[in-house]
Order: structure tokens, then sequence, then C-alpha cells
């Protein structure tokens, strides 16, 4: 069965919503590769309902969010190409090490920050990776 793109639509808005009636004050989004492709309109949605969102990409940042806090995608896709040139080289997947993420982000947008009217602290700007302007 199809959905409705209206009534999609209609469903993220109540969602946001549901939030402002429950009055969250804040949300956390989950590192899911469907969030980080709809990181455009979960971050005008947001916006919209004027609730301050912590990421788990800098990706979602860069569209708009206010803060993310995780791994370094590009360092891991990076790292994934090494692990394939390994295997196309003749290495067996099973011998290769198990590597945990090396780089993480902390990426806060200010604009963001200041359209929520929110002013984030000096010592947690001091500890970010880096800061938009």
């Amino acid at each position: 069965m199809r959905r409705n793109a209206g009534s999609s639509k209609h469903c993220e808005r109540s969602g946001f919503k549901s939030f402002e009636r429950e009055h969250v004050a804040s949300v956390v989004v989950p590192p899911d590769g469907l969030f980080v492709s709809e990181r455009r309109r979960i971050v005008a949605l947001a916006a919209a309902a004027r609730l301050p969102a912590l990421y788990p990409y800098r990706e979602q940042v860069d569209a708009g969010g206010l803060m993310s806090y995780g791994v370094n995608l590009r360092e891991s896709w990076r790292r994934a190409a090494t692990f394939v040139d390994k295997i196309l080289k003749g290495a067996k997947p099973a011998d290769l090490p198990v590597e945990q993420p090396r780089e993480f982000d902390f990426v806060i947008n200010l604009k963001t920050a200041q359209a929520l009217g929110l002013t984030i602290p000096p010592h947690v700007l001091l500890q970010a990776t880096e800061v938009i302007q």
C-alpha cells in the first residue's frame, strides 16, 4: 500500500505538535539512515516547533540543526574503503580486525542557537570540534 505524501507530511507535523502538547524541551535524534536522508525535513520541523535538537552527525547541523555529537562519517567511510581495498587485494574479511570509530565530532550551529533564542555557554563552545557561525 502506498502512503499519500500529504498524509505523511501531516503525520510529521502532528508528531512535532505532540511534542509541543507534551511540553518536550528538546529532542535527541537517533543515528539512523532515514533521519540522515531526511535531515532537511527534520531540521525544518524542529525549527518550526522551536525545539532544540541534538543530532548524531554533523551533516544534520550543516543542514541547519542545532548541534551534533557522533562519529565522523567521512572518516568512517574512508576507513571502510581501506578494508575494501584489502579484501580486493586478497585479504579474507574474517581476518581483518574490527575497528571502533576513531574520530568523533561535536558541532554547534550558532545561527540556529540564536534563532531558537539560546545562548551556548563558552565552556561548551570550547569543547566543540567546530562552531558554525
